[in-house]
């Protein structure tokens, strides 16, 4: 990939950014420097340099117009999370949940790992925008790498080029960006279709300084530097600072056969359905589900006291394996052309295949690491975690808001995790914080649930483990004070479990489409329409009537009792993995959590 992008000088007049560029120019030492403009023609030559490098294979135009393929190495195809790290002035503010290293120390190492890393690459510099253009929610970043890969695939995640230069001015603020797969062409060596540093991989955040710097890999949200780290990392922190959100969450249209209108934000940690949910084509009649996003939303109050929400995003960077004509008819649709997939599989035509798309697999493929394969092959086809990046604006069920500068207003959060057992379909907080306190205790069972046993929990809260830039005690008591403010007027809060399973391990509720039953009684509830009992954990829909509706529905009156059913004992046995949980946070868990806790407990013994 070296030497295959023209020379192009600033088209800045921003002197802070241009001697920032000359600075890390000077660190890394790249053969070129090309400032994106982020045209149609420049992406067009950046796919045909990849498929030059053999990075990117060229789909059939008939099956899938303007699409690639992209194969990554073996070593590099998934996130890193004991690679990352908040590399705050203190530790504390990293928290527990963090890997935390000394800033200046991690300043002197990095500067080792980037001296000449770009050594024979092109360094593209990637300005980008978080947010619409020009919006009062958005921000500006610039990107810094050597990856063709990641400036395509940043064209189509962000608003990507020389508009977002012109938002930016002369002397705008801007989160620098730096990035490098590790893998400089000097002494011989050879370049290859996917380069990274397997071995040696760091993905780094300074939130003071508002950094990130990534090396060695050119996967995902390691490299796609405005996803994970830029929209949940340093923007939480910079939410925190200014008094806003940066969270994991869809945002969702909901429509009711009346036509009025409500928006939806939900949290649920990866494989629990978010880009399904987002996407959903509603099985109730008269009822009507439009997409905004379907990962990140950041939420900032209005002079109404209301919290509006806006996708930060312009793409969709979804699992693959899973995603089909069941599940979500929408995402075929939206990455039907104008596409980038990775790790998946390639068909004999020329098109793209992963477990679930169809019902019945191909007798051939070319599989993800390049090999034939067969039904009959003992490996999947496509990885686990292949993926498609393509456009919001492509997909069918994009609300006409989903680019609004103005952003949408937040009527209820939903969280949700991957529970078998314990956790009903749906329950209401019963105020702010004790929504919180519900958020605080996400979780999905990690083992299959046993005979009297309520599995092991994996506690994600506010599905924001991985993703908080700061310390998670912290975070918690951050929400809390959105509570305090006098002028607000917050969204209700529930919590969603689709994945509720009888004793012989099937599925209690059919979910997809039929989840737009739940999104009913939730609407109905903002409304002031649906009835709801109080229970110990909260406020769950009665069976039958005000509750959820179940016309034509095929699931039975007593799968509904046990899909809303509150067993104390059940929730008993959980206390010690949630004391556990909050033990993790030593003497910064918020003193409400604990009296949430406590609470529940009493509640549960009554």
């Amino acid at each position: 990939m070296a030497h295959t992008a023209p020379k192009h000088h600033a088209t800045t007049k921003h002197p802070g950014l241009q001697a920032w560029v000359e600075e890390v120019a000077a660190l890394t030492q790249p053969d070129d420097i090309h400032w994106c403009d982020g045209s149609a023609e420049e992406y067009d030559q950046l796919a045909q340099t990849l498929v030059d490098a053999g990075a990117f294979e060229r789909l059939s135009d008939a099956k899938r117009p303007n699409s690639y393929l992209a194969l990554s190495d073996p070593a590099d195809v998934a996130r890193v999370e004991d690679r990352t790290f908040i590399c705050s002035e203190t530790e504390s503010d990293a928290g527990p949940t963090n890997n935390w290293r000394e800033p200046a120390q991690m300043r002197d190492f990095l500067a080792g790992l980037f001296e000449g890393s770009m050594r024979g690459r092109t360094m593209y510099v990637v300005p980008f925008s978080m947010g619409p253009l020009g919006s009062p929610f958005s921000h500006i970043g610039v990107q810094l790498t050597d990856s063709a890969y990641v400036v395509a695939s940043m064209r189509i995640m962000t608003r990507m080029g020389q508009a977002a230069l012109e938002v930016l001015g002369e002397d705008g603020p801007f989160v620098p960006c730096v990035h490098s797969v590790g893998m400089p062409l000097v002494d011989g060596v050879e370049d290859v279709p996917w380069p990274c540093n397997a071995e040696n991989k760091y993905i780094v955040h300074f939130p003071e300084t508002r950094e990130i710097w990534s090396f060695g890999s050119g996967y995902g949200g390691n490299a796609l530097l405005g996803k994970k780290c830029f929209a949940l990392r340093i923007a939480s922190v910079m939410a925190r600072d200014q008094g806003w959100l940066a969270e994991h969450m869809l945002i969702l249209k909901l429509t009711s056969p009346e036509g009025d209108a409500k928006y939806i934000a939900g949290a649920f940690p990866s494989a629990c359905g978010k880009t399904n949910l987002s996407m959903m084509i509603p099985t109730l009649p008269g009822w009507k589900v439009e997409t905004i996003g379907d990962d990140i939303a950041w939420m900032k109050f209005g002079p109404d006291g209301r919290l509006y929400a806006v996708n930060p995003e312009a793409g969709f960077f979804g699992v693959a394996p899973g995603t089909g004509e069941r599940t979500n008819p929408n995402a075929l649709e939206t990455f039907a052309r104008d596409s980038v997939f990775t790790n998946c599989a390639r068909t004999d035509a020329g098109d793209i295949w992963w477990e679930g798309l169809t019902d019945a697999p191909p007798h051939h493929l070319v599989d993800w690491r390049g090999n034939d394969w067969t039904p009959d092959s003992e490996t999947p086809a496509a990885h686990p975690n292949a993926r498609f990046t393509t456009p919001i604006a492509q997909c069918p069920s994009v609300a006409p808001e989903w680019d609004e500068p103005a952003g949408v207003p937040i009527d209820a959060i939903l969280f949700g995790g991957r529970r078998a057992t314990v956790v009903p379909l749906v329950h209401e907080a019963t105020d702010w914080d004790h929504g919180v306190f519900m958020g605080s205790i996400m979780s999905s069972e990690t083992t299959a649930a046993q005979a009297g046993d309520v599995g092991k929990l994996r506690f994600d809260p506010m599905a924001m483990l991985p993703f908080c830039g700061y310390n998670m005690a912290d975070y918690f008591t951050y929400w809390l004070t959105l509570g305090r403010r006098q002028d607000a007027r917050l969204p209700r809060i529930f919590y969603v479990n689709w994945f509720r399973k009888d004793d012989d391990g099937t599925f209690l509720w059919p979910g997809f489409g039929e989840n737009s039953r739940v999104l009913a009684w939730v609407f109905r509830r903002c409304e002031g329409r649906a009835d709801a009992i109080e229970t110990a954990i909260g406020l769950v829909p009665p069976v039958g009537e005000g509750g959820i509706d179940t016309a034509g529905l095929d699931v039975s009156p007593e799968a509904m009792a046990k899909l809303l059913e509150v067993d104390a004992e059940a929730w008993e046995q959980q206390l010690p993995q949630m004391r556990q949980h909050f033990a993790g946070f030593v003497d910064k868990l918020p003193a409400e959590l604990a009296a949430q806790l406590e609470a529940l407990e009493k509640r549960l013994g009554s």
